[in-house]
């Protein structure tokens, strides 16, 4: 039987990121991975769950995760004051402790120090600015997101475990990054795979060799 695909979750808002996610997909399946991507379609649905339910299923089901943090905020609010629903698969995403891969687009890290600077550099304290959108910035909470992909909430920077956030400011950033990092995988994976094989073979002849004996 031949080995399954790893499961790779692309989480991030799409509404003028269509073409970078449509390069970044290309990549992704052509290094063998089975990609669950909500723009191209592929996030496996049950229409007896809401729409944050299905993709907290696949981040649950997925083998591996990778996060963008976009100047654009993201949907599936049902209300205004309520998380998107690309964040909440980011914290969802830490809590289960998934292999994880995060991305961040350089306004969103660029902002996160101009406003700590400023004496906003907790989610209470940026709720007292109002944000006129645009496309350097949506909502301020892609900042929040920020911070639980760095791991603020851990207090000891020595214990923050998971807490690589790449920046990136175009698209060949991102691909490049995609590219290193789960080309690197695989070949950890079929080298892990190739040397569990040669054990079990190994296991079955010394057992046969007991039998004869």
């Amino acid at each position: 039987m031949p080995n399954k695909r790893p499961i790779l979750l692309v989480s991030s808002a799409v509404y003028g990121f269509e073409e970078l996610l449509d390069r970044l997909y290309a990549i992704l399946d052509g290094l063998g991975y089975e990609v669950w991507m909500s723009h191209k379609g592929t996030v496996p649905i049950n229409s007896s769950l809401t729409a944050l339910d299905n993709c907290r299923q696949a981040v649950a089901d997925c083998d591996l995760f990778l996060g963008m943090i976009l100047p654009r905020y993201g949907s599936g609010k049902e209300k205004p004051d309520e998380e998107s629903i690309t964040h909440e698969e980011l914290r969802y995403a830490i809590h289960l402790k998934k292999p994880r891969w995060i991305l961040a687009h350089d306004h969103v890290v660029f902002s996160y120090g101009l406003l700590r600077n400023l004496g906003y550099g907790t989610a209470k304290e940026r709720q007292k600015l109002k944000l006129k959108k645009s496309s350097l910035m949506e909502d301020l909470r892609v900042i929040d997101m920020y911070e639980l992909a760095i791991r603020r909430d851990v207090a000891l920077l020595r214990d923050r475990k998971g807490n690589w956030v790449q920046t990136f400011n175009a698209d060949e950033d991102v691909l490049l990054f995609a590219t290193s990092q789960f080309r690197r995988f695989q070949e950890a994976e079929a080298f892990a795979q190739e040397a569990l094989g040669d054990a079990t073979a190994l296991s079955k002849a010394l057992t046969r060799r007991k039998g004869s004996s």
